[in-house]
């Protein structure tokens, strides 16, 4: 069952969620009254990911400078992330929805296999490998298409994007815009 897509103005859902380091947090209480850069992508295996976290990671005083949270959703187990990622190396939060709850509740949907093989997803697939980012593990759907929306520090919706293929991912630089 499809949700409706959340949209600017509409406040955001609350929700719990592990990282790969610790559990369970609540998204309202651990954001207090910041503002929140919420990325959602598909897993920590699939190289346009590892491409995007790192872009996302290089680019952190963009959001730091506003005072934004960063909080990356994957459908990576946190055991599986916590075996390959070190806590200090990310200066965002790894949100960890292995069944796609969030994903849900954020009406982040998979696409079918036409936007899973766009030739923009494959083009971003050949420039994610040319920067040195291997395919790992196969978690969550494969076909998810990813999402970003921006919240202000009372948890409403200032930007919401629903991405077209499994590439289709604001820049950083783009989301660091939309916060006020």
């Amino acid at each position: 069952m499809l949700n409706t897509p959340l949209k600017t103005g509409d406040k955001a859902p609350n929700f719990q969620f592990d990282t790969p380091w610790s559990s369970p947090h609540d998204f309202y209480e651990t954001l207090q009254d910041q503002h929140a850069v919420l990325v959602f992508l598909r897993y920590h295996g699939c190289p346009i990911c590892q491409m995007e976290m790192a872009d996302l990671k290089r680019d952190i005083d963009l959001f730091n400078l506003k005072g934004a949270r960063v909080f990356v959703f994957l459908q990576s187990g946190p055991a599986t992330l916590a075996s390959l990622l070190k806590k200090e190396e990310w200066p965002f939060t790894i949100v960890c929805d292995p069944k796609g709850i969030i994903f849900q509740r954020y009406a982040v949907e998979p696409g079918g296999i036409m936007k899973y093989l766009h030739p923009a997803g494959l083009i971003a697939a050949i420039k994610a490998t040319g920067r040195g980012f291997f395919h790992g593990k196969f978690e969550g759907k494969e076909t998810q298409l990813p999402a970003a929306f921006i919240l202000k520090s009372d948890k409403t919706i200032t930007y919401a994007y629903y991405g077209k293929n499994i590439s289709d991912v604001p820049k950083p630089h783009t989301l660091a815009q939309y916060i006020d």
